[in-house]
């Protein structure tokens, strides 16, 4: 697969996946597990590909030029 998360996109991943694992930490009971949603965009961010951005054929990576 080729990278299709660029960098902005990258670090709105990173900064809303750990604000989401925080739940873990600051809910109570059942809904607390809801923070591990935040795997999702952390991982996404660290392999720089979106399953989801592959299958709707969407890429917030720069061009590359061909020198």
């Amino acid at each position: 697969m080729s990278e299709n998360v660029g960098s902005l996109d990258r670090i709105v991943r990173v900064v809303i996946g750990l604000a989401l694992l925080c739940l873990l930490f600051v809910l109570q009971g059942n809904l607390r597990w809801l923070g591990l949603i935040g795997i999702v965009p952390l991982g996404t961010a660290a392999f720089k590909v979106c399953p989801l951005y592959s299958i709707f054929g969407l890429s917030t990576c720069p061009l590359k030029s061909n020198k």
